[in-house]
């Protein structure tokens, strides 16, 4: 039996303040577009209450392929231009289902 796994990434990004106008102007797109990819399940980004610059991540596939694929499409979108300066700070986890 073949084992299947979904992709689960979790984190936030702190946003240099120059960039933060830039990138909550870019990020109603960004989360749309990405809702729109065949295997999203998941995606969820919103600012953080406590630290303005910080921005939490939650997001999830169907699996490996439609990971790489979103993560393929981001880098060549605005929303790659406009994150570039950002600070990543997330955990990939594949869980089986």
């Amino acid at each position: 039996m073949k084992h299947l796994y979904r992709i689960i990434l979790k984190g936030y990004i702190e946003v240099p303040d120059c960039d933060i106008a830039a990138v909550k102007e870019a990020l109603p797109r960004h989360i749309e577009l990405t809702r729109q990819e065949q295997g999203c399940l998941v995606f969820e980004v919103s600012q953080d209450e406590e630290v303005s610059n910080r921005f939490n991540v939650y997001e999830e596939f169907i699996d490996r392929h439609s990971f790489s694929f979103h993560q393929d499409r981001v880098r060549k979108s605005t929303w790659g231009a406009v994150s570039a300066n950002v600070e990543r700070h997330y955990q990939i986890m594949e869980v089986e289902y």
